[in-house]
């Protein structure tokens, strides 16, 4: 019976048992994707990422295929940060490639890595009231700017509502699957601090909620420029915070570069703590 090696490290956090939970399988080049997608299940965490030979050696350092218990996707932070601090092994660059393209991170000698997004992107205003829906809020919670589409290679929908709603928002998964809200990203922003508290619900990609979503602590910047809550030009800091209403409190640092208005890079960092390792069989 063969089996694959595989670590669990726990991402955007400095103490283990905090942060987003991932799995890093290696040695998996010649599963197909059912396969694959029967592993994630079984570790049933928000994100299990294969790490594999790249395409071409020479572009990038390792490829990678990133499962939810339910579907593939094209890119996600996580995963990315923590494949990048598990392949590194220690302080450098590291090219991934993915199905968002070839992305740079470079990991410090601390488990910390720096992810630079793809490129951004930002949709026309969307009506509130799905959203707010799915996340078990109402019309009062909402706080403004318009929710967006926003993404630097996997978008999102980001709702913005009053500080005291995010404790309380809490997925109704009827009313997501009535109105087709595949995700949600609930975010209540302090202008003051640079600092937004969001929560991550993906009943459409098999991710009741997310601990720390670095994709969308990514596409937050763009919205956050696209919405007038960051400059339109330079480079803007910003933090996340995330987790803590399901016992996984979670930090993404952050940075976006706007020109003219718009949002034209993004980076988002956090520290990798290992927590486990073992071999599993293969399905």
């Amino acid at each position: 019976m063969s089996t694959l090696d595989y670590q669990i490290v726990d991402v955007f956090t400095d103490r283990a048992f905090a942060g987003n939970p991932l799995a890093v399988v290696f040695g998996a080049q010649q599963l197909n994707t059912e396969q694959l997608l029967s592993i994630a299940r079984e570790f049933n965490l928000s994100e299990t990422v294969f790490v594999l030979p790249p395409t071409d050696p020479a572009a990038a350092t390792y490829r990678a295929r990133i499962f939810t218990p339910r579907v593939e996707l094209p890119f996600a932070g996580h995963p990315s940060v923590g494949a990048a601090v598990v392949q590194a092994g220690g302080p450098g660059r590291v090219i991934q490639e993915c199905g968002a393209g070839l992305l740079p991170i470079e990991v410090t000698a601390d488990g910390r890595a720096t992810l630079t997004g793809g490129v951004p992107s930002v949709g026309p205003g969307l009506d509130p009231a799905p959203l707010l829906a799915a996340a078990g809020l109402t019309a009062a919670d909402f706080a403004g700017p318009p929710p967006r589409m926003a993404g630097c290679g996997i978008d999102f929908p980001y709702l913005s509502v009053r500080p005291d709603a995010v404790a309380r928002a809490v997925l109704d998964y009827a009313a997501a699957a009535r109105d087709g809200v595949d995700t949600v990203l609930v975010v209540a922003w302090d202008a003051a601090t640079n600092i937004a508290h969001v929560r991550m619900f993906g009943p459409g990609v098999g991710v009741a909620e997310d601990p720390a979503t670095g994709s969308a602590a990514l596409g937050l910047g763009v919205w956050l420029v696209a919405s007038g809550l960051l400059p339109g030009e330079g480079e803007s800091p910003y933090s996340v915070r995330q987790g803590a209403e399901i016992h996984r409190p979670s930090t993404l640092d952050c940075t976006v570069t706007a020109a003219e208005g718009v949002a034209v890079a993004a980076t988002v960092t956090g520290r990798v703590v290992p927590v486990a390792e073992g071999r599993i069989t293969v399905p």
